[in-house]
């Protein structure tokens, strides 16, 4: 939503009662911050990753090396931003759709498996700058 359309909300409805902010999301674990990461690969904006699309695709623990394949969530989340950025160089639009190959956590699998992610690019907090939002692709 642009200004414009926020005015013509508040307008209709009033003020909102309560904001769940990006910044309050991350907090709590909703969303989890790898803009660091991001930048290292050439992402000027912040990005973080649902907590679903987090634990499907980058977390991995020593337990999962031991019983599955060596890997690790570094190499997992490079290869989740990576593909993003692929993606991005090709894509117009709010919303990208992408799909990357991970190993899929539990049970005994070593090979890797075809995901599909989706990104949201949408203002942040401030409205100001833009910030992006990966997660699974039924989530919003």
């Amino acid at each position: 939503m642009n200004n414009q359309d926020n005015d013509l909300v508040r307008e209709l409805f009033g003020e909102p009662i309560s904001t769940y902010t990006r910044a309050e999301a991350i907090s709590d674990g909703t969303l989890i911050d790898v803009s660091t990461e991001a930048r290292a690969l050439g992402i000027r904006h912040p990005v973080a990753l649902t907590r679903a699309a987090w634990a499907d695709c980058v977390d991995w623990q020593d337990e999962d090396s031991r019983r599955q394949i060596y890997q690790d969530i570094a190499g997992r989340l490079h290869d989740v931003l990576w593909m993003f950025r692929c993606a991005a160089r090709h894509a117009s639009g709010e919303r990208i759709r992408f799909s990357l190959y991970r190993v899929p956590r539990g049970g005994r699998a070593t090979r890797p498996r075809l995901t599909m992610l989706a990104a949201v690019i949408g203002p942040g907090d401030t409205g100001e700058e833009p910030v992006l939002t990966i997660m699974l692709p039924g989530e919003d």
